[in-house]
């Protein structure tokens, strides 16, 4: 039977796991929110913005353009975020020297970082920025302020998941 060591944490996949979960995150951000719902895209507030960028109206043909293509850049850095998680979740498993996560360990970095998302994308474009909105509107300020409590659930719900996760060493398990 393979032994078992307390550490919970799963240091070893935190890195990949967080930076999968703020890749993955974007992903349903974008695809959901940007593609599905069209409640925003990521210029569709900028006519009430706090930095001053040129409003590009989601309803004109130039503006979906404009927005159209935020939104690919957007989705071109998720796409990288995962792309570059993985990497690191392959560099941290083929040298592990025989140790072996718990899925709920790389589960839960990967729920925290998609909270992280919500948390640093919501503050900064939504209240900082103003570029857009979850959803513009009379209870905008409500969306926003749902997105990012949703963030801090994301972040408690994969803290919880790994807490109690074990890694699993097949090194010490072949000595016993």
């Amino acid at each position: 039977m393979a032994a078992t060591r307390a550490n919970g944490s799963g240091g070893g996949i935190a890195l990949p796991g967080t930076v999968l979960g703020i890749g993955l995150g974007g992903f349903v951000d974008g695809i959901a929110l940007h593609q599905i719902l069209q409640w925003h895209h990521m210029l569709s507030s900028t006519d009430t913005d706090r930095i001053g960028v040129r409003y590009y109206s989601p309803d004109t043909v130039p503006g979906l353009r404009m927005n159209t293509l935020w939104d690919g850049l957007f989705h071109t850095v998720t796409w990288l975020a995962v792309l570059i998680g993985l990497g690191l979740l392959y560099s941290r498993v083929t040298t592990s020297r025989g140790l072996v996560w718990r899925s709920r360990t790389l589960w839960g970095w990967i729920l925290g970082g998609w909270g992280l998302f919500n948390l640093v994308e919501g503050v900064i474009d939504h209240h900082l920025l103003g570029i857009h909105h979850v959803r513009t509107g009379p209870y905008q300020l409500w969306w926003d302020l749902g997105f990012l409590l949703l963030g801090a659930l994301l972040v408690l719900g994969g803290w919880a998941l790994r807490r109690g996760a074990r890694t699993i060493d097949l090194c010490e398990a072949g000595r016993t």
